[in-house]
């Protein structure tokens, strides 16, 4: 017998969740980002094992760079 989506551990993507907190909502800016082929599977296997999409890895990477950068961590190459 089938389960649904709830009772499987789905969850709604537009719901806050380890990937997108309450704070962003559903509000979000579009843009191209060129990787090189490297960079871009490295990535990818990255986000695979933690369990997230590629663009969600990149957002959680990126906000983590920004909460250090507000609390004074040091920047890369400074």
């Amino acid at each position: 017998m089938a389960r649904s989506p709830e009772e499987a551990g789905a969850r709604d993507p537009l719901q806050p969740g380890p990937e997108r907190p309450a704070s962003q909502g559903a509000e979000r800016k579009a843009f191209l980002l060129r990787l090189s082929p490297e960079v871009f599977e490295e990535l990818r296997g990255w986000a695979g094992q933690e369990m997230r999409s590629l663009n969600g890895h990149i957002e959680y990477l990126l906000r983590r760079a920004v909460e250090e950068r507000k609390r004074g961590g040091k920047r890369p190459g400074a």
